[in-house]
């Protein structure tokens, strides 16, 4: 007899010939899964003959795309009542949150800190929500993240949700990606960028003197009156230090991100490496106002009443908000601070090329939102 241990190969090696407790089993793979075929016989030479008749039938069966995966159709006529169907062994499929937290840490050192921060926190909390993490259940998933989100977030964490599990499949963690053939179909709408709405010059005015006014918030005066006068972005005005101040320039060179830790400096811009704004009257008085003996060129120009980071996002929802409330003007976002900037370069006939250079932005994009867009200011011209 055969010892317990010994095996043999099938025909193309691909279904095995086991000892199991004294009995011949047949073991192989077939559309991903492991099937075990227990024939009952006793481990003798002469049964090692049979099972390979028996696999041979089973390889053909695989090869020819017919094979009876309850196996019944291969089991000994001796062994159908007496032997007990085994169910093919399934690995049990991972939890959306697990394989999430795998994947965050794949993509940790590819992205960025802020990105990694923000985005993969972000969505991390929504599958936290979920009433479900199963991957059994992914339209139940998808419904949920409707239900809770805004169309844009359900799809850009359905879009999260996709990659992760293509991630999976690559890594063999899954068979299949549940979320492959779903779609969110998000409204047309506008990007902070592309949502233009800028202030007039009497609104501006009106929101910088009330700011100056305000014993809460008029630490953020010069603050507001640079976003304003210069049409630079939030995390630009922030990351700012005293060495980037020539005589005649501001170089604009890192931008202040949200990170893991908290608000850090990021070297570069939005969408450039580096931009110089040419110093005027008025951006001169700003910084003659800011300008302190104090000062080294590591310093911020513009910081925080505690003298760190302004977090600009704790800026808008609350000293923002309450001025403009003050002004009794129609709410505006704090970005528009650079689209008024914009906006009244176009109204003065300043060449797009040279606003885009001034803003780190392309004529482009000029051209064909900023076109009359404060109507306040805009007259027909006299045709007659």
């Amino acid at each position: 007899m055969y010892q317990d241990s010994s095996r043999e190969r099938g025909y193309k090696g691909s279904i095995s010939i086991i000892s199991s407790n004294g009995r011949i089993q047949l073991r192989f793979h077939y559309a991903g899964k492991r099937h075990y075929l227990s024939t009952g016989w006793l481990d003798t030479p002469a049964s090692r003959k049979q099972a390979k008749l028996k696999a041979a039938e089973i390889e053909k069966d695989i090869l020819y795309e017919q094979l009876d995966e309850t196996l019944a159709k291969y089991k000994p006529a001796s062994s159908l009542s007496t032997v007990t169907p085994v169910t093919p062994i399934q690995k049990p499929k991972p939890q959306l949150d697990e394989l999430w937290d795998k994947y965050s840490e794949f993509k940790k050192p590819q992205v960025s800190p802020s990105t990694y921060a923000k985005d993969f926190s972000k969505h991390r909390n929504h599958i936290a929500k979920l009433p479900t993490r199963s991957l059994d259940e992914a339209s139940a998933i998808r419904d949920h993240l409707l239900s809770n989100l805004t169309p844009d977030a359900a799809k850009r964490c359905l879009t999260q949700l996709k990659a992760c599990c293509n991630w999976a499949m690559k890594e063999g963690l899954i068979d299949t990606n549940p979320f492959a053939a779903m779609k969110i179909k998000v409204p047309k709408g506008t990007s902070e960028e592309q949502d233009i709405n800028p202030f007039s010059k009497e609104e501006r005015n009106l929101i910088i003197r009330t700011f100056a006014s305000d014993r809460h918030y008029r630490h953020y005066t010069n603050y507001v009156r640079f976003l304003f006068f210069t049409g630079c972005r939030p995390s630009e005005a922030v990351g700012l230090k005293w060495k980037y101040v020539t005589n005649s320039v501001i170089q604009f060179r890192e931008t202040v991100v949200v990170s893991e830790n908290g608000l850090v400096l990021k070297e570069g811009l939005k969408t450039q490496i580096k931009r110089d704004f040419p110093i005027n009257l008025e951006v001169q008085a700003i910084l003659d106002e800011m300008k302190s003996e104090e000062d080294s060129f590591e310093s911020l120009v513009f910081t925080s009443p505690k003298g760190k980071f302004i977090d600009h996002h704790n800026f808008a929802n609350r000293a923002w908000k309450s001025i403009i409330g003050k002004c009794n003007i129609p709410y505006r976002k704090s970005y528009q601070t650079r689209h008024t900037f914009i906006s009244l370069c176009v109204e003065a006939h300043i060449n797009s090329t040279a606003i885009g250079r001034l803003t780190g932005t392309s004529a482009k994009m000029i051209d064909n939102h900023y076109g009359a867009t404060n109507f306040t200011n805009l007259r027909p011209p006299e045709l007659s």
